[in-house]
C-alpha cells in the first residue's frame, strides 16, 4: 500500500510540474493582424506594348517591271547605297537607246537652223546695202528680212527640242537607274516581299517590296497607357519589362516620348508613350510582346502598412477595397491597434499607395513594429490560424 501510495504522489507531482512548465495554447485571437514597418514603396503604371526599331525605311520601287534579281535575303546586313534587287533593265536599255537618238538628233537640227539663220542675216544685210542704193527693189528687201526672222524662230524651236529631248534622255537614264533598287540606309533587311519573276507596279501607293530596320541594337516600345494613368507617367522615368521569350529575365528602359494624340478602342481612350530600349545583345526583336512597369514614384525607408488595414472597421463586415493603387496624395484615415484583444482605433495620415501597402506619414499613436488589424476571423479561420501558427498581412 505504501508503493501504491508513493506513485499516486509521483503522478499527481509530474502532472502539477508539466501544468507549470508547458504553457497552455493561447486562446484564439478574433483578429489578424499586421505588422507596421519600414521599407521602399514603388508606385508603377503597368500597360502592354510592341517591340519596334526606333528607324524602320520600308522600300519600294519607283518604275514598273519584273523582279529579275535579288541581291539580299532576310536578315541581311545593307549598307546605304548597296544593291538590294533588280528589275528587268532591258525594256529601260531600250528607251535609253531611243532617247538618246532622239536627242541627239534635235541637236544636229539646232546647228542646221543656225546656219540658215546665219545665211538668212548675211543675205538681209547684203539686200540692205543694195536697198540704199536703189539695186534692188523694197519687196527683194523685205523678202530677205522675213526669211531671217523665220530662220532665227526655227533655231529657237529647234533649241526648246534640244531641251525637251534631252529631259526625256536624262529621265530615261534616271528610270534606267531605278531598275536597280538600293537600299536607302545602313541597317538590317526584317522582311522581303517579292521573289524573282514577280511583276511590281509604280503607282501612288508603291508596293513595300522590303522593310529594313536601321539600327536594331537601339529599339522602343510603343506603349499604349489609359487615361486614368497618363497623368502620372513623366519624360525620363525608369522602366522595366518582360517579354514571353525570356520570362525570366528583366529588361530596362526609360521613358522617352509621350504622344499627346488619343486613340479611341471600344469607348477606351488610351495615349501611345514611347520607352526607349538599349539591345546589344540583340536578344530582342521587332515585333514581340512587353508587359511593362513604367516606375512613377519610389521612397525609401517609409513607414508602411498593408492597404488592408484601412478597410477594417468592427462595426461592419463590408471591406471593399479603395482604388488607391499608386496614389501619393496625403489623407486622414483611420486603423485599429489590437489592444487586450479589443480594437482600439488610431487616426493616421497617409501617402503613397503602392503594392498592397500604403505610406503611414504621420501618426500620433501608430509606430514601428505595432499590430495593425487587418481582418475579422470567422471561427474557421481561427481555427486554421491556431494550427498553423500566426498569420500576416500581404507581404509579411
Amino acid at each position: 500500500m505504501r508503493k501504491i501510495g508513493i506513485a499516486v504522489l509521483v503522478i499527481i507531482a509530474v502532472v502539477v510540474i508539466a501544468g507549470v512548465i508547458i504553457p497552455r495554447k493561447p486562446p484564439a485571437s478574433d483578429y489578424r493582424t499586421a505588422k507596421v514597418e519600414r521599407g521602399e514603396l514603388v508606385s508603377t503604371v503597368s500597360a502592354t506594348g510592341t517591340l519596334a526599331a526606333v528607324v524602320t525605311v520600308q522600300v519600294g520601287t519607283q518604275v514598273s517591271g519584273t523582279i529579275s534579281k535579288l541581291f539580299v535575303d532576310f536578315n541581311s546586313p545593307v549598307k546605304a547605297g548597296q544593291a538590294i534587287a533588280q528589275i528587268d533593265p532591258a525594256l529601260f536599255n531600250a528607251k535609253v537607246k531611243e532617247v538618246r537618238g532622239n536627242y541627239y538628233n534635235a541637236l544636229a537640227n539646232l546647228e542646221r537652223f543656225k546656219e540658215e539663220q546665219a545665211d538668212a542675216l548675211r543675205t538681209l544685210e547684203r539686200n540692205r546695202e543694195l536697198s540704199r542704193g536703189g539695186i534692188i527693189s523694197q519687196a527683194d528687201f523685205d523678202a530677205a528680212q522675213t526669211k531671217y526672222k523665220v530662220a532665227s524662230a526655227a533655231v529657237k524651236a529647234a533649241d526648246w527640242s534640244v531641251t525637251q529631248n534631252q529631259g526625256l534622255y536624262e529621265q530615261s537614264k534616271t528610270n534606267l537607274d531605278y531598275a536597280t533598287i538600293k537600299s536607302p540606309t545602313n541597317g538590317i533587311v526584317i522582311s522581303r516581299n517579292v521573289d524573282v519573276g514577280q511583276t511590281v507596279a509604280a503607282s501612288f501607293q508603291t508596293p513595300t517590296l522590303f522593310t529594313i530596320a536601321q539600327d536594331l541594337t537601339k529599339m522602343e516600345i510603343q506603349v499604349s497607357v489609359d487615361e486614368a494613368d497618363i497623368s502620372k507617367v513623366r519624360l525620363g522615368q525608369p522602366v522595366s519589362f518582360s517579354v514571353d521569350s525570356y520570362s525570366n529575365l528583366t529588361f530596362k528602359g526609360a521613358v522617352s516620348q509621350i504622344r499627346k494624340a488619343p486613340i479611341l478602342t471600344q469607348n477606351v481612350v488610351t495615349y501611345i508613350v514611347i520607352v526607349s530600349v538599349t539591345n546589344q545583345d540583340l536578344k530582342l526583336m521587332p515585333g514581340m510582346t512587353a508587359n511593362v512597369s513604367i516606375e512613377t514614384m519610389r521612397k525609401q525607408q517609409v513607414l508602411k502598412m498593408p492597404n488592408a488595414a484601412l478597410l477594417f472597421n468592427p462595426e461592419s463586415d463590408d471591406e471593399t477595397p479603395p482604388d488607391g493603387a499608386g496614389k501619393a496624395s496625403k489623407s486622414t484615415e483611420k486603423v485599429y491597434l489590437l489592444r487586450k484583444g479589443q480594437p482600439v482605433p488610431v487616426p493616421v495620415e497617409t501617402g503613397l499607395h503602392a503594392d498592397g501597402f500604403v505610406e503611414v506619414v504621420a501618426s500620433g499613436a501608430l509606430k514601428e513594429n505595432d499590430e495593425v488589424i487587418i481582418e475579422r476571423l470567422t471561427e474557421k479561420k481561427k481555427d486554421a490560424n491556431q494550427s498553423g501558427g500566426p498569420q500576416r498581412g500581404p507581404g509579411f
